[in-house]
């Protein structure tokens, strides 16, 4: 039997499965709810688009277009952030690929990370993440994983000033490293931070959250699926009938409402190679959102299956 490239990876279990959410059960598309960043006031979408592993095709034309086409429905749904990073291999120029046969829209707003060690190289990286995706500028760049933070930082911030990014912030995921991540928090002036957070991951919860909230600080949530482990797990079961009453007509949406319904988020940036989902995933920032009670009664719901 011939398999092709991507149905490999997704059979390996990397990406969401497209079978996993029935077309018919997908929310009505809608304008998806907004969201403010606290250091400027302006209004983002609430669900933007990730590119770590399922843009890292390479040169495959058939597979650089159905992340174009990914990008295309991404934009088409309202979506704006685009998040990627120099350690996702193609990611960067197979995005700019995806940006370029969409005309360059004037509503993106481009999140872009410096990954290396070394602080003389970070501009040079930098320059060269901005050629791969085509822009004139990055809206924001974030420290990846705190690698070098100290000296990035310094760099970032005299960018900002100079008017050459928009914003400045870190990351780190898979609750690595929270303590230090609170201390920079404290100390500098962010305007993004990025972790992990969903149904299950809730560390962030505790103090990070919060502390966001307290530092006017915009949260962009990353592995809000897991990778596509939440999802796959969740393959064959029910929902709730309850889901109707927050609008979850898929376990994607029944996540991300989770997720979007905390206050001090942001943004979350599923990824995803299906154009359907992509849809699924932006329609899930449509009101309503769960109130507390009902995202402990989500959470708890997740945890007994």
């Amino acid at each position: 039997m011939n398999i092709t490239r991507r149905a490999f990876v997704r059979v390996a279990g990397g990406l969401p499965m497209a079978f996993a959410w029935p077309r018919k059960t997908l929310s009505a598309q809608r304008a998806p709810l907004t969201r403010t960043i606290p250091s400027s006031g302006e209004a983002i979408p609430a669900v933007g688009l990730g590119t770590w592993i399922t843009f890292n095709v390479g040169d495959d034309p058939v597979l650089r277009d159905e992340c174009a086409d990914v990008i295309a429905a991404f934009f088409e749904a309202g979506g704006r952030m685009v998040d990627s990073s120099p350690m996702y291999g193609s990611s960067q120029p197979v995005t700019g690929y995806g940006l370029e046969k969409l005309g360059r829209p004037g509503t993106l707003l481009s999140a872009e990370k410096v990954w290396t060690s070394s602080a003389k190289d970070g501009p040079v990286q930098i320059e060269r993440s901005r050629r791969f995706w085509g822009v004139p500028r990055f809206d924001l760049v974030q420290v990846h994983n705190l690698v070098a933070w100290k000296a990035h930082l310094e760099t970032l911030f005299a960018m900002k000033a100079d008017g050459h990014i928009r914003y400045v912030g870190i990351t780190t995921s898979e609750g690595r490293r929270h303590g230090l991540f609170e201390e920079i928090m404290r100390s500098h002036p962010l305007d993004f931070v990025q972790f992990t957070y969903n149904i299950v991951d809730r560390e962030a919860e505790d103090r990070l959250l919060p502390l966001a909230a307290e530092r006017g600080m915009a949260v962009i949530v990353n592995r809000p699926f897991r990778q596509g482990v939440l999802t796959r797990g969740l393959e064959g079961e029910e929902l709730p009938d309850w889901a109707a009453e927050i609008g979850a007509g898929t376990w994607a949406q029944f996540i991300l409402k989770f997720i979007l319904a905390h206050p001090a988020v942001t943004v979350a940036i599923p990824a995803t190679t299906s154009v359907e989902h992509v849809r699924e995933n932006v329609a899930a920032a449509a009101a309503p959102l769960p109130d507390a009670a009902m995202r402990e009664r989500m959470a708890a719901y997740i945890q007994d299956l």
